[in-house]
């Protein structure tokens, strides 16, 4: 599988003037996720086409409706606990850095994930008044977006609240309630590809670019990680989370992300996850290399 077939792909349905005509966050083909999907494929930075799709993302992401009801929600009583999808705030600084579509509004995205970390130090977009932990889910992508911010601008205000939510993951051993130790969801225990928000692989890679993957609370996850290995020494996409599609579609992508299943190895997920292995100190085991 060609990564610049799938780039090629995902870039094919702009307008003229260099926008995706839909929604920014339309899963997976509006232009906030085929931004998202262009940084997964390692897209090189620096291509000035992609503003207008930039342009899109922060319009939507920064516009005041963002940061009122229902999008955001805040209790008087509770005004450390904002409840926010900042997953959305977290790829957007993501891909920014990845791609190197930076400019002058996008401190704003890393400043509001600083603010709305939840002291146990994540975030969690969960509504209920009674809802007290972050979530897995909603934690990940800003701890990311924040580490590869913070690296990019030597901010340590973003790297202090990176290290707060891997600390906060990392007490959890990435997936499993403290409580009573079992997994917080089975589907964490899965690889998902190509969008994730929270499983197996995902977890590691973002673990690895902070460089705590190598901690002993990762141990659990990694040998999971490897049991999944195939016997010819590559790696599933256990769970698709996007089907190909050359029109809009629900989930829908553009590219075509490869092969799915238990027992069939896929070359991108193959790539991330010996890197993931190396980065832990595990040898992969031998077999033929990802052409991607």
């Amino acid at each position: 599988m060609r990564t610049e077939e799938q780039a090629r792909r995902l870039l094919a349905h702009r307008e003229g003037d260099g926008r995706i005509a839909m929604n920014p966050y339309r899963k997976w083909q509006g232009p906030h996720w085929t931004l998202v999907q262009l940084a997964i494929l390692g897209f090189p930075p620096g291509d000035d086409s992609l503003r207008a799709l930039r342009d899109q993302a922060y319009r939507w992401l920064l516009e005041p409706a963002h940061l009122r009801f229902p999008r955001t929600v805040v209790y008087p009583d509770q005004p450390k606990r904002v409840r926010r999808c900042a997953s959305q705030e977290g790829n957007a600084l993501w891909y920014s850095a990845r791609l190197g579509l930076e400019d002058e509004r996008t401190p704003a995205l890393a400043d509001r994930l600083v603010a709305w970390q939840w002291p146990d130090g994540g975030w969690n977009c969960d509504k209920r008044p009674e809802a007290r932990k972050s979530s897995f889910v909603e934690t990940l992508i800003p701890l990311r977006g924040l580490l590869h911010y913070g690296k990019a601008h030597g901010d340590g205000d973003a790297l202090a609240a990176a290290g707060r939510a891997a600390e906060f993951l990392l007490a959890h051993r990435l997936f499993w309630r403290i409580r009573d130790g079992d997994p917080a969801s089975p589907a964490f225990l899965r690889i998902e590809w190509p969008i994730s928000f929270y499983s197996l692989l995902f977890a590691l890679q973002v673990m690895a670019e902070a460089g705590r993957v190598g901690d002993p609370r990762c141990a659990d996850a990694l040998d999971l990680l490897e049991a999944k290995r195939l016997p010819d020494g590559t790696f599933p996409a256990e769970v698709p989370t996007a089907r190909t599609a050359d029109q809009p579609a629900t989930r829908g992508t553009w590219a075509d992300w490869g092969p799915a299943g238990k027992k069939r190895g896929n070359d991108l997920v193959t790539a991330v996850a010996r890197e993931v292995l190396r980065a832990a100190g595990r040898r992969p085991a031998s077999g033929s290399p990802p052409a991607a």
